[in-house]
C-alpha cells in the first residue's frame, strides 16, 4: 500500500538524498524542517554541507512544479512541502505546546493522518521525537536504508573441513579450487584437516581466479618491524600487502591492532618497496567527551593532540619509546618520513575535492564517519591508490551514527563481494592483558 512519509531534518543531515529514495510514496517535508536546514547551511563540516546540497535538489525540483501541491519525483511518489497550522499545534498534549521544531514536525505528521487515506509514518533518527509520535498515536520509524545488522555484519573469515590431501595441495601447488558456492573474493579461509582437527592451514580466495591460495611468507624482520599474533591479524597483513585489493576495512575492539598494521603495512608499501609515492593516514577531528576548546598554534601544533594516537604507532614501529635518549638513536622516525615527503598527516576535513593517486590511504576512526563521508573518501582514490579503513562500531562519538549506520560498516556490507576490496574483522586484543579485559568486561 502507498504510504506518506513525514521527514525531520536530521534524516537529510544524515543523507541528503533521503527524500528521493522513498520509491512510489509520498513524501512530506514540514516548512519547519526546511527553517532548520536553513539555520544548519552555514556550518562548516559535513552537516553543513548536507543541508546546502538539500537546499540545491530543493530548488532543482521546484520547476517541477509547486511544492505545496507535490512535485513529482524518481519512482512515481512526489514530494511535498507542507505547513503547519497553529489549530492543530494546539491540539497537542500541553507539554508539547509551543512553536519548536519538533512539535510543528508532529502537528504537520498528525495534519496529513487525519486527512490521508494511507498509512502516514514519521522518520527520524531522534529517539525522543519516535517517543513522542508514538505517544501521540502516529507511527513512527528511524531511517534504516543504510542500516547494518551488526550481528550478521561480514566478518571476512569462514572455516572450512576439508581432506588431508587438499592441504597438502594448498602448499605444494600453491593454490587450490574449491567448489563452494558461498566464498567470496579474497576471503580469508582457515582450512581444518578432516581426520586431525588440530592440523590447519590458512588460505584466502584469489579475487580475480577465485583459487584458494596459501598466505604469503612474511620477512624474518617483520613488516615494519610489526610480525602478526594471532589468525586475524595474519589474515589483515594479507590482504594489506596485497597489491590487487585496493579497499580493505578492519574492524575490531580496541587493542585488536587495526591501525598499528594499517601503518606497518603503508610504511612497507611506501618506505622498503616504493609501491606507493606516500602513506597518507587521516582521522576525522571528533573528541570523546567534552571538547578542550580552541587550541593554540598552527595547523601541525592544533592536530598534535588529535593525531598523537598515530604518533604512538610510530613509536612502537620505531622503537623509539624504548630507545629514546640513547646516544646514536635517530630521532623520532615519523618525523624523517614526514620531511622526506613519504609521510602525511592530516584530518579529514580537507580532503574534499582533492584527488590521490598512488598513495597508500589510511583512514582511522571510520567509525564515526557517515556513509555519506565514505563515498566521499573512497571517490578521491586516483589511480595506484589503495584505501584502509579501520575502526570500532562500539566506540562512536560521533551523534549522527550509531553502530548499524556508521559509515564503516555501511563499507564493509557494500563491498562484499567485490573483488578490490577485502575484510577482517579482528577479536582478540593484543595491546595488553588489562585492555582485552576492559573491552571485554566493561
Amino acid at each position: 500500500m502507498k504510504k506518506t512519509f513525514v521527514l525531520d531534518t536530521n534524516v537529510l543531515l544524515h543523507d541528503p538524498s533521503a527524500m528521493l529514495r522513498f520509491e512510489d510514496n509520498d513524501v512530506i517535508l514540514p516548512m519547519a524542517v526546511i527553517e532548520e536546514l536553513d539555520r544548519f547551511k552555514k556550518k562548516p563540516e559535513m552537516t553543513g554541507r548536507n543541508a546546502r546540497q538539500v537546499a540545491r535538489t530543493l530548488d532543482s525540483l521546484r520547476e517541477k512544479g509547486h511544492f505545496l501541491d507535490g512535485v513529482p519525483i524518481n519512482g512515481g511518489g512526489t514530494l511535498q512541502v507542507s505547513l503547519c497550522h497553529r489549530e492543530t499545534l494546539k491540539k497537542l498534549p500541553p507539554e508539547l505546546e509551543g512553536d519548536q521544531a519538533d512539535n510543528a514536525i508532529l502537528a504537520v505528521a498528525l495534519e496529513h493522518r487525519d486527512e490521508c487515506d494511507c498509512p502516514v509514518v514519521l522518520v527520524s533518527k531522534d529517539t525522543n521525537l519516535r517517543i513522542k509520535a508514538d505517544a501521540v498515536g502516529l507511527e513512527a520509524h528511524d531511517y534504516e536504508t543504510d542500516k547494518i545488522d551488526l550481528g550478521d555484519l561480514y566478518t571476512g573469515s569462514q572455516e572450512i573441513t576439508v581432506e588431508t590431501e587438499l592441504i597438502d595441495q594448498l602448499f605444494r601447488l600453491e593454490g587450490i579450487h574449491l567448489e563452494l558456492e558461498d566464498l567470496l573474493p579474497n576471503q580469508a579461509l582457515t582450512l581444518v584437516d578432516q581426520s586431525n582437527p588440530k592440523h590447519k592451514a590458512l588460505g584466502i580466495v584469489d579475487g580475480a581466479s577465485g583459487k584458494i591460495e596459501p598466505l604469503a611468507k612474511l620477512p624474518r624482520t617483520g613488516v615494519s618491524r610489526i610480525y602478526a599474533r594471532n589468525r586475524e591479524q595474519s589474515f589483515a597483513l594479507e590482504m594489506l600487502l596485497r597489491d590487487d585489493i585496493q579497499l580493505v576495512t578492519l574492524v575490531g575492539q580496541a587493542g585488536t591492532g587495526k591501525t598499528l598494521l594499517a601503518i606497518a603495512a603503508g610504511l612497507q608499501k611506501v618506505a622498503d618497496e616504493g609501491l606507493y609515492s606516500r602513506l597518507l593516514i587521516s582521522r576525522p577531528v571528533i573528541p570523546m567527551g567534552r571538547d578542550i576548546g580552541y587550541l593554540p598554534g598552527d595547523v601541525k601544533e592544533k592536530l598534535t593532540p588529535w593525531m598523537q594516537p598515530l604518533y604512538d604507532n610510530f613509536d612502537l614501529i620505531f622503537g623509539t619509546q624504548e630507545s629514546r635518549g640513547k646516544p646514536g638513536h635517530w630521532r623520532r622516525g615519523h618525523e624523517e618520513l614526514l620531511e622526506m615527503g613519504m609521510l602525511q598527516i592530516e584530518p579529514l576535513t580537507y580532503i574534499r575535492g582533492r584527488t590521490l593517486p598512488r598513495q597508500f590511504l589510511v583512514v582511522d576512526e571510520a567509525q564515526n564517519l557517515t556513509p555519506h563521508e565514505i563515498k566521499t573518501i573512497l571517490t578521491r582514490a586516483g589511480e595506484g591508490t589503495k584505501i584502509v579503513l579501520t575502526g570500532d562500531p562500539d566506540q562512536i562519538d560521533n551523534p549522527y551514527v550509531d553502530a548499524s549506520s556508521n559509515g564503516l560498516t555501511y563499507a564493509v556490507e557494500r563491498f562484499k563481494g567485490e573483488p578490490l576490496a577485502g575484510h577482517m574483522t579482528l577479536l582478540k586484543g593484543e595491546r595488553s592483558s588489562l585492555a582485552d579485559r576492559a573491552a571485554v568486561l566493561l
